[in-house]
């Protein structure tokens, strides 16, 4: 699998979570953008899909196309506005589950590395002291596999590709990870991240909220 690799998403039927008059929450399957791309190929993606249901639904936050798990939508302009103001402030908790090469250690630890796009190479992100924006990542070993680790990663920022990059600063890309895993680590059907759970406050009560799926891999 290759960046230019074909896009073919996966035709899964929407997995809703949860649902009710101002959120929906859904499992996005791996391979399928969150948001439309450049040109008619890219158009078939998950909001897309959604609004085919639920024509009100608005976009919160993102996930990357090869990344799967908990994603939350707005259904109206003011769960939009108090959600994405959770996401800014970073009041949400989000927590990942990634499959990595290599034996990482030590069992804990937290990433503090700026990024920014690197822009001969887009869309690969990358670490730059100079003018990188904030990015923090703590990160658990759960187990430990035949050349491979498995990780509970929880971002404290929200960077383009930031668990991706923070993992390769370690030395230890996720594994299937088409932009930044080699060799052997590419020989996977899907990039091993999966967006396990996701606590946000509901728009209207203010009650705080869990979703949880577990992942695939």
């Amino acid at each position: 699998m290759t960046v230019s690799s074909e896009y073919c998403p996966p035709s899964d039927p929407l997995d809703i979570l949860y649902h009710d008059a101002q959120i929906l929450v859904v499992n996005k399957p791996a391979g399928l953008l969150s948001v439309p791309g450049k040109g008619e190929h890219l158009a078939d993606c998950l909001i897309s899909r959604i609004q085919a249901v639920f024509p009100e639904a608005l976009l919160v936050h993102r996930l990357d196309r090869d990344t799967s798990g908990v994603m939350v939508f707005a259904m109206t302009p003011h769960a939009q506005r108090h959600l994405g103001l959770q996401f800014e402030k970073r009041t949400t908790k989000k927590a990942y589950v990634a499959r990595l090469d290599g034996h990482l250690e030590p069992r804990s630890g937290t990433v503090d590395l700026p990024l920014i796009v690197d822009w001969p190479n887009r869309p690969r992100q990358m670490v730059c002291h100079e003018t990188g924006k904030p990015a923090v990542t703590d990160w658990k070993v759960m187990s430990y596999g035949e050349g491979e680790t498995r990780v509970r990663l929880e971002p404290k920022t929200g960077r383009s590709h930031q668990l991706r990059v923070h993992m390769l600063s370690l030395g230890h890309p996720i594994l299937g990870d088409p932009l930044y895993a080699t060799g052997a680590g590419l020989d996977h059907p899907r990039m091993m991240l999966h967006s396990e759970e996701l606590r946000l406050k509901h728009p209207d009560s203010g009650a705080s909220q869990k979703f949880r799926v577990k992942a695939p891999f």
